[in-house]
């Protein structure tokens, strides 16, 4: 019989891969656990569509070796790569993100219902909005739990029926920009920082995507963090744009006043200022993912979005009230037509 010496830790990584393999996770290398303790639970994420930067930076973070404690735990282990067919800056990206996806140990299977079938929960990162609801109601009916990254779709009406059919089929979902997560954001939200807040100006990038509602496409972001500090309760949208600026006015039920603010073709950075009852505090810069990646974890823990339903379809509401204004040279938009 031949005998096989090894050491102590030589012993713990075969328990460990044994233990893996018998979790169904023997697929990416076993390097992606070397910080998770075999006793705790891994949760097999699974994403879908590899056309935005996104999902190489998603899963750079959750598939570190040595990911911190709050988010190991959570590799994601399979790929459907195909989002946009239509939409040349995204489809172009898909094959250069698959190797780089595949380098990261993860699998690309070819359907979603594959894909379905090897993991807990979902990143939907597909750049295009058009596929969304296509994709969403493929996962709802799985009942597996599912981040929609932004847009959630092209249209409102798409975003109305996700969550229509999410909250029948009792599934839980969450979206976000992740400014919503940045420096001060959260303490003007949740911390009272400087009191109730008056007023707001933010702003982003928009440009803009011709199958898309206009903010959709990339001012979503901008909206999200003017909603992060304002909170739900937009009565009614204006907007004036011109070839440099998109500026959108927003008159909330009690009076207060929120401006989102991007330009449609030249950069601009991404933050915005909240002015409160006990002062004035900016928001910004953006600092990566990390944050919206350890919310996202959290959520897949708990099941429980950190943004309701209704404060993200007003959001959605507020972006389509903005085409509609567009299309009337400004004219003042109710939201309660939408909503």
């Amino acid at each position: 019989m031949l005998e096989v010496k090894t050491n102590n830790k030589d012993r713990r990584n075969f328990i460990q891969q044994i233990t893996l393999a018998a979790a169904g996770l023997s697929i990416i290398p076993n390097s992606i656990y070397a910080n998770i303790s075999v006793k705790n639970k891994i949760v097999k994420v699974g994403m879908i569509g590899l056309d935005t930067s996104h999902s190489i930076e998603y899963t750079k973070l959750l598939n570190d070796p040595n990911a911190s404690e709050e988010i190991a735990g959570f590799p994601v282990v399979a790929a459907y790569p195909l989002g946009s067919s239509t939409i040349e800056s995204s489809y172009s990206r898909i094959p250069k993100y698959t190797k780089e996806m595949e380098a990261m140990g993860v699998k690309i299977v070819d359907s979603i219902q594959e894909l379905l079938n090897q993991v807990d929960v979902i990143l939907l990162e597909s750049n295009d909005g058009g596929v969304r609801l296509e994709q969403t109601l493929e996962v709802l009916k799985k009942g597996i739990p599912m981040f929609i990254d932004k847009p959630v779709a092209a249209t409102f009406s798409d975003v109305k029926k996700i969550y229509t059919e999410a909250d029948k089929l009792k599934v839980p979902i969450f979206s976000s920009s992740s400014l919503r997560f940045l420096k001060n954001a959260d303490a003007i939200r949740n911390k009272n920082e400087i009191g109730k807040v008056m007023g707001a100006t933010t702003y982003s990038p928009c440009y803009i995507e011709p199958s898309h509602t206009d903010l959709f496409w990339y001012g979503v972001h901008g909206v999200e963090l003017l909603f992060t500090v304002m909170g739900t309760g937009c009565k009614s949208i204006r907007r004036d744009f011109t070839e440099d600026n998109d500026i959108v006015y927003g008159t909330w039920h009690d009076g207060r006043v929120g401006v989102y603010r991007g330009r449609p073709h030249y950069e601009i950075s991404f933050g915005g200022i909240a002015f409160g009852e006990k002062g004035n505090l900016t928001m910004g810069p953006h600092d990566g993912y990390k944050t919206i990646i350890t919310e996202i974890v959290k959520f897949f823990k708990s099941h429980e979005s950190p943004v309701l339903p209704k404060e993200t379809l007003e959001i959605y509401a507020f972006m389509e009230a903005a085409d509609e204004s567009k299309s009337k040279n400004g004219e003042t938009i109710l939201l309660e037509k939408y909503l």
